[in-house]
């Protein structure tokens, strides 16, 4: 148990920045606050003890912000940023050598009592505002870009992005990887892919034009733009008898 907690500490300080030292981790720390209060409600949960659980489980959600259920699975080496707006439910399993952000939700889309939240592989880290919705499964060393609503089961070795996400990469990564901010957009990328297939279709089309001897659309329509111009430029005075 002490090697855990002290292994729990030397987590803080390697992936949070902020902890200047093991006293200012131990001390300061939500997300270091809210594994262990879950740790505790989740032996009582397993003794069968449920409303001690819960009401230790209530105590550390006032305390640190974060909800997670006493009937949750967690690995080791588990890392919540900031702990706010955490929520993991009851049937929610992780995996070993996971990073959560502030905001992450990982719920269910039924009400019946059965296995209803997702399972979270070893080495993922998931961003701030993240949603994993269902009983899915996230592969190991899968990163969810920050905002990701996950409605679908996701590979290994994937970045996943968007609402609903969608994967935008695959490697074959196995460390963990903190950087969830320098994700790609699909969107961005689609309209860059867009702009330049145009660029190339109007460029054919001017050699086609040219071999034809036919005027350039580009300058027809410069044409009658100039037209217009003039037309909107002319002297609108009525010449008198």
């Amino acid at each position: 148990m002490a090697d855990r907690e002290k292994r729990d500490i030397d987590i803080v300080l390697e992936r949070d920045p902020a902890a200047k030292s093991r006293a200012e981790a131990m001390l300061f720390s939500p997300g270091l606050h809210a594994i262990r209060c879950y740790r505790a409600s989740h032996r009582q949960y397993l003794k069968g003890h449920f409303k001690t659980a819960r009401a230790l489980n209530y105590a550390a959600r006032v305390l640190t912000g974060a909800d997670i259920h006493p009937g949750a699975t967690i690995g080791r080496e588990f890392f919540i940023d900031h702990a706010t707006g955490v929520v993991i439910g009851e049937t929610a399993e992780i995996g070993d050598n996971v990073s959560i952000y502030q905001g992450v939700t990982l719920g269910g889309v039924s009400t019946e009592k059965r296995k209803r939240h997702p399972t979270i592989g070893n080495n993922v880290v998931i961003g701030a505002g993240a949603t994993i919705l269902g009983p899915i499964i996230i592969g190991d060393n899968v990163r969810v870009g920050a905002g990701s609503v996950v409605v679908k089961s996701v590979p290994p070795n994937s970045t996943v992005v968007g609402v609903p996400a969608k994967i935008v990469k695959r490697e074959g990564a196995t460390s963990i990887d903190l950087h969830h901010e320098e994700l790609p957009d699909p969107v961005v990328n689609a309209f860059v892919d867009l702009c330049h297939s145009i660029s190339e279709m109007e460029y054919r089309l001017e050699l086609i034009e040219k071999k034809l001897g036919v005027e350039s659309a580009k300058k027809i329509a410069a044409a009658k733009k100039t037209e217009k111009r003039a037309e909107q430029l002319a002297c609108p005075a009525v010449q008198k008898d």
